[in-house]
């Protein structure tokens, strides 16, 4: 069984010494103004979750934007800072960009054009030549931020998703003696899907600078191999998931994302949370009997319309469940900046209205909308309460919180209603598996998992809670790091 101590030895054990660097576009720690005074705020991100022990044991240095608005006030003259400022471990180099280049590289062509292209759920990507020539700039801001770092010595370094499709290229090129591995946390999609971008060419080659190319799951894996096969000259090993493009070899490999089983199971039984569950239940109606939940980003691939639909669909063919069930949606504002983000706000609040106005009687409404980021306590709070948890993704890499939903179920209870088209589905059978475009299976699964007897309940989350507590976060890591500390640095 992997653990945070068992990482940390395999890391200690092998790194022999050599920097590791992580590069992501998102920081593990924001500072921000409040009031007077500055104040370090954790940003929640199951990838920066799944990165904390990795630092914490290699006392590396992770490279990402400064988005704080207090961040450039805690830097040295080299940009760095140490972190966690209650016990630093290792260093975060914050890089800086312009309005512009946010604009370009992220708003554009990383969330309005990769993200739509990759995650297949019918929202057209939006490909502008300007938005490209922002993120090859920003991705060589990163890289020529890393050479600093590494200053021409060997190194391992690890960058995190689609932002940064250019770097692997750029640095093995600049020094040859870095091993450079790559995991990319979003769906790769087909190779009809992937002939759309106009600068596939580009984009391949940059990640065949690669090492070591990570996915969550092997049918992402098989979809990259196909669509290097059908689009450049290199030679591919489909046994062992292996490329060779001018005589460099890029691995390909499966690496299914895991939680911190230990630490949200722990926190689940605090008195904190305890205390939480009571402020929802409050919130919620307390002559409520059942209780949905949906916790995620405001996102158009998180299926939120259709989560609503079902629940109105719910109440019109299974009238019975009127007044005694509600379902509290969270959904975080993400990417408002991005024009689809918008449409998809405007819509889910018109849908929660229409829906509530349709049912509401008697001071029950059927749907309590939380539009704010709610912390790890109250998040784990609901999962508590909740009689199930729906995951209806339309399309999804792996999705953390059907995990994070049942590590919380201390009580070996609850039902998981999840999408089959995420990642997580093909690692919980235990969970109802839903078409996430069927509003119809959606609205069944949840009759299901209120009449679903407790003895069936609780087979089911053992089932479940044995899982994700084996494929934790730390064996992820693991897994990644074994398969990274295999290679030798060139002379």
């Amino acid at each position: 069984m992997w653990n945070r101590q068992s990482l940390h030895d395999l890391i200690q054990s092998k790194l022999q010494g050599h920097k590791f660097i992580v590069v992501a576009n998102r920081e593990p720690f924001i500072h921000q103004y409040k009031d007077d005074t500055i104040e370090v705020v954790r940003p929640a991100s199951g990838m920066a979750s799944a990165l904390d022990p990795i630092m914490d044991a290699s006392e590396g240095t992770w490279i990402a934007h400064g988005s704080g608005g207090a961040d450039r006030e805690v830097v040295d003259e080299f940009d760095r800072i140490r972190v966690p400022p209650e016990d630093p471990k290792y260093t975060l180099r914050r890089i800086w960009l312009t309005k512009e280049q946010e604009r370009g590289f992220y708003d554009g062509m990383a969330n309005d054009g990769i993200y739509p292209l990759c995650l297949v759920t019918f929202t057209p990507p939006h490909f502008r030549p300007s938005d490209w020539e922002q993120y090859k700039a920003v991705n060589r801001l990163y890289a020529d931020a890393v050479l600093q770092e590494t200053g021409g010595d060997p190194a391992f370094v690890f960058i995190q998703d689609y932002h940064f499709g250019l770097l692997p290229r750029m640095l093995k090129e600049a020094n040859p003696k870095l091993i450079v591995a790559q995991f990319w946390h979003i769906p790769w999609p087909n190779r009809e899907v992937f002939r759309v971008f106009p600068w596939k060419e580009e984009l391949i080659e940059g990640l065949l600078g690669n090492d070591l190319l990570g996915f969550h799951i092997r049918y992402h894996c098989q979809n990259f191999l196909d669509t290097i096969d059908r689009m450049i000259e290199a030679r591919v090993d489909p046994e062992h998931f292996n490329i060779e493009r001018a005589g460099h070899t890029t691995l390909v490999r499966p690496f299914p994302i895991g939680v911190d089983y230990e630490e949200l199971t722990a926190v689940a039984d605090s008195p904190a949370v305890k205390a939480a569950m009571a402020k929802w239940r409050k919130r919620i109606d307390r002559r409520v009997e059942f209780i949905g939940v949906g916790i995620e980003r405001l996102d158009y691939t998180k299926g939120i319309p259709q989560r609503l639909q079902a629940i109105d669909y719910l109440f019109e063919h299974y009238p019975e469940y009127r007044r005694r069930m509600a379902f509290v949606q969270v959904a975080v504002p993400s990417r408002l900046r991005v024009p689809a983000y918008q449409r998809l706000a405007q819509e889910v609040d018109s849908l929660v209205e229409q829906i509530n106005f349709r049912w509401r009687d008697r001071g029950w409404e059927p749907i309590v909308y939380v539009k704010e980021y709610q912390g790890p306590t109250d998040m784990t709070a609901l999962h508590r309460l909740g009689r199930f948890c729906v995951i209806s993704s339309l399309h999804d890499g792996m999705n953390l919180v059907a995990k994070e939903f049942i590590a919380s179920r201390t009580d070996d209870d609850g039902v998981l209603i999840l999408s089959r088209f995420t990642g997580s589905a093909r690692e919980l059978p235990e969970a109802l598996l839903v078409n996430p475009f069927a509003v119809h299976e959606i609205a069944d699964a949840m009759h299901q998992a209120i009449i679903m007897p407790d003895a069936e309940r609780q087979r089911r989350m053992k089932k479940l809670r044995e899982q994700v507590q084996k494929y934790n976060v730390y064996r992820w890591g693991g897994k990644v790091l074994s398969e990274l500390l295999k290679f030798e640095f060139q002379e």
